[in-house]
């Protein structure tokens, strides 16, 4: 049998409106020993408090939802949220994914029917946006509301740095060409082409490229000749790009450069193995749970926060 806020009130012997207010927080108004009675037997009992109750109870639930965009779901984000999944259960509070909302509508739909504390997106709310979970008491967490630079940035500065102290001077940026919109590769090409111009390096060209063979290829086409060092989307692009460039009979990396991003399983097994960068995706968890729980008000807003570094995996291609 499962147990009910009932069975515990019987066996305190006090009131179900007294269990039900020392569960959800409200347990000022009785004495300490009646708040350990109960919550003792509770642990005895095996009683787990109705979700929809706390929920009607508080105003909210216990629910975080992370707003995923409609973009690829790689290894690395599935590391982060498994993490995160686990941290905020330890913290009594339940993740929840979701596919980012196209409309304020749409989101309206979703907090009216989960009522959550708190919405964590990987992108900026808009202003719209921002203005309809205020108003419905949601706390919001994005990248403009966080203390953390601009990842996305880094990595194209980085690749592009990389590629330019090793001499090359004709340069790409290879996008991952998508049904789905992209709201990460934009930030990383405009970082990669600020420090192209800040080096005295000619603008890059751009690419875009689904991970087929014949768009690999055609990408190469529109280099015309060999002799391009190119910054990747991801190590998916890279492996595309190079793939083409066996076919082809280029020398990788003479006669084309490639670095990746993420550093996949797939990037250590091609031939040669993909330049490529990683991070550690345990300080991003670490990170963003420090945010969560400043803005939740249930950690300390003085500590320090977690950097998150980029670290470059020299492989074969660059």
């Amino acid at each position: 049998m499962i147990a009910t806020s009932q069975d515990v009130a019987d066996r305190v012997g006090v009131s179900r409106s007294t269990v039900s207010q020392i569960l959800n927080g409200r347990g000022e108004h009785f004495s300490a020993r009646t708040r350990e009675r109960v919550h003792r037997a509770v642990a005895e009992l095996g009683y787990e408090p109705s979700a929809a109750g706390r929920t009607l109870a508080k105003g909210s639930s216990d629910i975080v939802i992370a707003l995923i965009p409609d973009t690829t779901f790689g290894g690395n984000l599935q590391d982060i949220y498994g993490a995160l999944t686990d941290e905020l259960s330890r913290r009594g509070l339940i993740l929840v994914l979701r596919l980012a909302t196209h409309t304020s509508t749409a989101l309206d739909r979703l907090l009216i029917g989960m009522k959550p504390r708190a919405i964590l997106s990987l992108t900026p709310f808009s202003d719209e946006d921002a203005r309809l979970l205020e108003r419905r008491g949601v706390k919001a967490i994005d990248p403009g509301r966080t203390s953390r630079p601009d990842a996305n940035a880094e990595i194209g500065t980085l690749q592009a740095r990389h590629l330019i102290e090793r001499g090359y001077r004709r340069l790409a940026y290879a996008h991952l060409r998508d049904a789905r919109a992209d709201p990460f590769g934009g930030p990383r090409e405009r970082a990669f082409v600020a420090e192209c111009h800040a080096h005295g390096v000619d603008g890059p060209r751009t690419l875009a490229l689904g991970i087929t063979a014949e768009d690999a290829s055609a990408a190469l086409d529109e280099l015309g000749e060999p002799g391009f060092a190119v910054g990747c989307y991801n190590d998916d692009v890279a492996t595309a790009l190079l793939h083409a460039a066996s076919l082809r009979k280029w020398r990788v990396p003479r006669d084309l450069a490639l670095i990746g991003m993420d550093h996949t399983p797939l990037s250590r097994l091609t031939t040669p193995p993909l330049t490529t960068m990683e991070y550690d995706t345990s300080a991003v968890t670490e990170e963003t749970i420090r945010t969560l729980l400043f803005h939740l008000d249930e950690t300390e807003t003085g500590r320090d926060r977690t950097e998150v570094r980029f670290q470059l995996i020299e492989g074969g291609t660059a």
